[in-house]
């Protein structure tokens, strides 16, 4: 079995992240558990800033924080030179509380409340990627009534299908994202935004989909966004000085899974912008990334403990495990695929076909369709491979289950970054209609 980042596997058998025994961090924090590899996220972030200094090129690699959001690893992504992307008021607050250089953040998403956008200028945040007319016009409003400078970006969506699965490709025309590049909408919000005072336009954003494994839909989708800025230069005279190609990097879930480095999708897409900028004699914008589920999906994995078996003979046998789709909702929601392994027996045989089975009370709470495990016992710790992306950030209360606990290991350490979840924390926002009563009463 191929182990991710700095997972090895003990004298004793047990599955090792970042130096730490995974058996141990379970008795220490409980069950279900995500341990993040650092190391992992540290290499990955500086793999892809490396690879545009050695090309020569000004950028920015954002992270994508709707992948997983937390004050730890936003003080991880700035240790590590990162700005940050965030998508609604609660990101952003997240960001203010671990100390982000405000510059550095973006805020994204497709119905910002006038409320959320108030709080963006308030921060003085680094750029708000515009995504529709109602936005543009509140951020008018705000510009104006406060005389506060604010960068733009305007998210188009170039009518590109990358391939990945449908629920998760945003960058073909029939998005709920952005201005659409072919049919006017871009054009329009760009004579738009050149007439708004105290805000100005850096350049195109797009975002075309996730979990790619192939390079090709970027360098179309840098051209498309290309072409429309070496139009407006020979229509307006504007010359945009921020081409934002969004994120999508695929990461390996299963053995089906081939992604490519860090490096191969920077190179390309660079490579494509640098030749359109020297055929155009255009000036060479910086390039922004947003990574999310590349630098962190393959660095977080969840611990559970084992639990009841039942066998369906000539069908299936299923292993239950103390969390579910409340901690991980992806299997559910579009048939996301893991790899599992016995995190306490790593060199027992893994040839048993297990479905490992959440305790949520659905019938299509399934974390793995066909696990390949020894035989499990009660009280066996299983380790889900790849949950560092939108699992966490996913997580619900459904059957009042509390959220599970994150750790942070590297080097041999460990360090709590989000506690579990309590029952008492589940109530806490719970109002008692007799509380009322006697309250009315008196």
């Amino acid at each position: 079995m191929e182990l991710y980042g700095t997972q090895t596997v003990n004298s004793k058998g047990h599955l090792e992240i970042g130096g730490v025994d995974s058996v141990d961090l379970a008795h220490i924090y409980g069950t279900p558990l995500i341990v993040y590899d650092t190391e992992l996220i540290r290499k990955r972030a500086a793999a892809f800033r490396e690879t545009f200094s050695r090309m020569g090129v000004r950028a920015q690699v954002a992270y994508a924080s709707k992948a997983f959001s937390s004050i730890a690893i936003y003080e991880l992504a700035a240790e590590e030179g990162l700005s940050l992307d965030v998508v609604s008021g609660g990101e952003l607050h997240t960001a203010v509380q671990a100390d982000f250089p405000r510059e550095r953040i973006h805020f994204h998403g497709n119905n910002k409340s006038y409320m959320e956008l108030n709080y963006a200028f308030d921060e003085r945040i680094g750029c708000i990627v515009a995504d529709n007319f109602l936005e543009l016009e509140m951020i008018r409003e705000l510009a104006a009534s406060r005389k506060q400078q604010m960068r733009i970006l305007l998210r188009v969506t170039p009518g590109i299908e990358a391939h990945t699965h449908d629920f998760i490709t945003t960058g073909q025309e029939d998005s709920k994202f952005g201005f659409d590049l072919k049919n006017g909408q871009a054009d329009e919000a760009f004579r738009t935004v050149l007439d708004m005072p105290y805000v100005e336009l850096l350049g195109l954003h797009c975002h075309i989909g996730s979990q790619i494994f192939e390079t090709d839909a970027f360098t179309l989708a840098a051209q498309a966004l290309m072409k429309k800025m070496e139009q407006w230069r020979a229509e307006e005279g504007f010359v945009c000085s921020v081409l934002n190609l969004g994120g999508g990097f695929g990461i390996r879930y299963t053995e089906a899974d081939k992604p490519l480095e860090p490096a191969v999708y920077v190179e390309n897409m660079t490579e494509a912008v640098l030749a359109l900028s020297a055929e155009w004699d255009y000036p060479m914008p910086e390039i922004w990334i947003e990574p999310g589920r590349s630098l962190v999906g393959d660095a977080g994995t969840t611990l559970y403990t084992a639990g009841s078996e039942k066998t369906v003979p000539g069908i299936r046998t299923y292993l239950a495990v103390d969390g579910g789709m409340s901690d991980n909702i992806r299997p559910a929601l579009y048939d996301a695929d893991y790899t599992a392994a016995a995190a306490g027996k790593m060199d027992a045989p893994h040839d048993t076909e297990l479905t490992i089975a959440g305790k949520c009370c659905e019938s299509g709470d399934k974390l793995i369709q066909a696990a390949r495990l020894p035989r499990m016992q009660e009280g066996d710790l299983l380790a889900v491979f790849c949950t560092g992306a939108y699992t966490y950030s996913m997580a619900g209360n459904y059957n009042r289950l509390p959220r599970p606990a994150v750790v942070f290991a590297e080097k041999g350490q460990h360090r709590l970054v989000i506690r579990r979840e309590t029952y008492e924390d589940m109530t806490r926002l719970d109002l008692s209609l007799q509380q009322k009563v006697r309250k009315e009463q008196s």
